[in-house]
């Protein structure tokens, strides 16, 4: 299955749809989609994850590259220049990965334990738990 992403003036993913594999004209639903709902309409991929490839099979992340970095969602931003899908900045301090397009903390977590970022103190804070 194929799946696109409508992006708006702003190339903000508004909604993700499935095209058919097995569409006539050859283009995965591509042409079916501009005729009949119109719109600007971006391939996806549905196992691409902070620029690698899931195998849909075993659900494992690969070594090899994901299609356009990001399996598109609504609210993410396609960046045309990068070729790829990111997802929205939650948190104003992180900083965006350029190789992966996904948004990290500015400090980086800790090797062991169990931390969350606390965004106040711009630092990872360590879960206790008994």
């Amino acid at each position: 299955m194929a799946h696109w992403a409508e992006i708006d003036d702003n190339n903000i993913v508004v909604r993700v749809l499935v095209g058919d594999n097995n569409d006539p004209a050859g283009d995965e639903g591509y042409q079916w989609l501009v005729d009949n709902l119109g719109g600007t309409w971006v391939k996806t991929s549905y196992n691409a994850i902070g620029g690698k490839r899931r195998n849909p099979e075993t659900g494992e992340i690969t070594d090899e590259p994901g299609f356009r970095k990001n399996f598109a969602g609504i609210g993410f931003t396609w960046d045309e220049q990068k070729n790829a899908f990111i997802p929205p900045k939650t948190l104003e301090s992180w900083i965006l990965d350029e190789e992966t397009c996904l948004w990290k903390a500015p400090i980086a977590y800790p090797s062991s334990g169990t931390y969350l970022w606390n965004e106040s103190l711009q630092n990872w804070e360590e879960l206790i738990t008994e």
